[in-house]
C-alpha cells in the first residue's frame, strides 16, 4: 500500500513539480517543473536553474580536492566565543525550528522514490530542445543599471503579440509588435500564451496573463488601486535585505531596513484583507525589526512561519544545520493585513494556516526563491481568484503583477529553451 502511494506521489511530482510527504506538512518542490507548467512554446532550462548545486561533478572535484578544501576551512575557523544578546536570541529561534527541520530532512532521506530522480533534475526533459542555457558575459549591463541612467524614461520594450487572422492556418501564427515604455509603466501580456519581448539586444519571455512595473521604490505608490475593492488579496515580498554577501557578489543592491517602512501594504490590500508572505534570512536584526516596526507599520498580524530548507542534488543539506551565519534555510513569515470590512477572516486564517510547514528544494541562482504562489493560494482571503502581487520581484508569474527594479531578471531568454 505504501509503495503504491509513493509511486502515485512521484507521478504527481513528475507532472506538477510538487511532492507532498505523507502525514506531514513537508513539501519538496522542483521549481523548474512548477514554472514550466506556465509555458507552452518555451521551457525554463533545468541546467541553467540548477547550475549552483549540481557542481560537484561539473567542477571536477575529486576526494583529494575536497579534503584539501575542508582542511583550509578548518584552519580559518575562529575560536569559540560567547554569543552576544542578538546572537543568543537568534540561536534560541534556531533551536525552536531545528527539530522540525530535522524531521523534514529525514522525511526526504526516507523518500527513496523521490531520491531516485533528484539527481537528474538538472537535465533537460526534452533532449530535442533546440537552444541551451548559456551564461551571460561579465560585462552584461543589468536592468538596474539601465534604469539608473538619464535615458531611462526614453527606453522602450517591444512585445511580439500573437495576431489571429482568418488567412492564418493556425491561430496566433502571425504577430504584431506593441512598443511601450519599459520603466515606470505597467507592461501587460493579456494573452493566454507567453509572449516574446525585446529591449535593445536583450530578449525576454513574459508568461501568460502577467504584467510588470519596473521602477525604484519612489514609484511604488503608483501601484495603489483606485478602490480597496480592487486591491490585492495576496502580497509576496522579497526585500533586498542588507547582506554583506550579496554586496560582495554584486548580485543586486540592498536597502537599509527603514526603506521598507515606506511600502504601502495597507493601501495595496483588498478591502477584505490580504495574505502577506515575507521572505527573511536568519539574522536576528531583521526579525526584531519585523516584529517591532515593520509589521505594525504595515498593519500586518503575524500568523505563521514557514521554512525553506535548502538541499543539494544528493539530498544533503547545503551547509551544516547549526552553522551559525550560513544556515541552510530561510524563513517565510505569513501575516494578515486587515481590510476595511473583514471580521472573521483573521480567526479563520489562524486556524487553517499550518504552523509547521517546511518547503524543501534545491536552490536556483543566488537569492532566487522557489515559487510559492500555488502552495499558499488556499489561504488567500477575499474574492476568488484574488489579485496577486510580488514586491521586489526578479521574475514574473502568470496572473500576477511583478514590481521591482528588475522583474525581468530571470525572464531573459538565456534562462529558457525553445520547445
Amino acid at each position: 500500500m505504501e509503495n503504491r502511494l509513493a509511486r502515485d506521489e512521484l507521478s504527481v511530482f513528475l507532472e506538477s513539480g510538487i511532492y507532498r510527504f505523507q502525514n506531514s506538512n513537508f513539501i519538496f518542490v522542483d521549481p523548474v517543473r512548477v514554472l514550466n507548467r506556465s509555458y507552452s512554446r518555451f521551457r525554463v532550462s533545468p541546467a541553467g536553474y540548477y547550475r549552483r548545486f549540481f557542481d560537484h561533478v561539473k567542477k571536477g572535484l575529486d576526494d583529494k580536492d575536497c579534503l584539501l578544501n575542508a582542511r583550509k576551512r578548518k584552519r580559518k575557523e575562529k575560536k569559540s566565543r560567547c554569543l552576544n544578546e542578538k546572537e543568543l536570541a537568534a540561536d534560541q529561534r534556531h533551536q525552536v525550528a531545528k527539530p522540525l527541520l530535522l524531521m523534514a530532512h529525514e522525511s526526504l532521506l526516507q523518500a527513496t522514490d523521490l531520491l531516485s530522480v533528484m539527481g537528474s533534475l538538472n537535465r533537460e526533459i526534452d533532449s530535442s530542445a533546440g537552444s541551451r542555457w548559456v551564461e551571460l558575459p561579465n560585462d552584461h549591463q543589468s536592468l538596474i543599471e539601465h534604469g539608473g541612467v538619464w535615458q531611462a524614461p526614453l527606453y522602450e520594450i517591444t512585445l511580439k503579440l500573437p495576431e489571429s487572422s482568418p488567412s492564418s492556418e493556425v491561430a496566433g501564427s502571425s504577430f504584431k509588435n506593441r512598443v511601450v515604455p519599459l520603466f515606470n509603466n505597467l507592461v501587460v501580456n493579456e494573452t493566454l500564451n507567453e509572449v516574446e519581448a525585446q529591449f535593445l539586444d536583450h530578449q525576454y519571455i513574459l508568461p501568460r496573463e502577467s504584467c510588470f512595473y519596473m521602477s525604484d521604490l519612489r514609484m511604488v505608490h503608483n501601484l495603489i488601486p483606485a478602490t480597496a475593492s480592487s486591491g490585492f488579496s495576496f502580497i509576496v515580498i522579497d526585500p533586498p535585505w542588507e547582506n554583506g554577501s550579496a554586496q560582495q557578489k554584486s548580485k543586486y543592491p540592498t536597502l537599509p531596513n527603514r526603506y521598507f517602512l515606506a511600502l504601502p501594504i495597507k493601501k495595496l490590500s483588498h478591502s477584505k484583507g490580504a495574505l502577506v508572505a515575507l521572505w527573511v534570512t536568519n539574522r536576528e536584526k531583521f526579525h526584531r525589526f519585523i516584529d517591532l516596526e515593520l509589521f505594525p507599520s504595515w498593519g500586518v498580524t503575524h500568523i505563521s512561519t514557514f521554512y525553506w530548507l535548502k538541499v543539494k542534488a544528493d539530498a544533503s543539506l547545503i551547509s551544516d544545520l547549526d552553522l551559525f551565519h550560513h544556515r541552510p534555510y530561510e524563513c517565510l513569515l505569513l501575516g494578515y493585513c486587515h481590510g476595511e470590512d473583514d471580521i472573521e477572516d483573521l480567526k479563520i486564517l489562524e486556524q487553517t494556516v499550518p504552523k509547521d510547514q517546511v518547503i524543501i528544494s534545491i536552490p536556483g541562482d543566488y537569492s532566487r526563491k522557489p515559487p510559492i504562489g500555488e502552495l499558499l493560494q488556499e489561504y488567500v482571503p477575499g474574492p476568488t481568484p484574488g489579485r496577486c502581487i510580488e514586491l521586489f520581484a526578479r521574475e514574473m508569474t502568470p496572473g500576477w503583477l511583478s514590481w521591482g527594479n528588475e522583474p525581468l531578471h530571470f525572464q531573459e531568454s538565456q534562462h529558457f529553451t525553445r520547445t
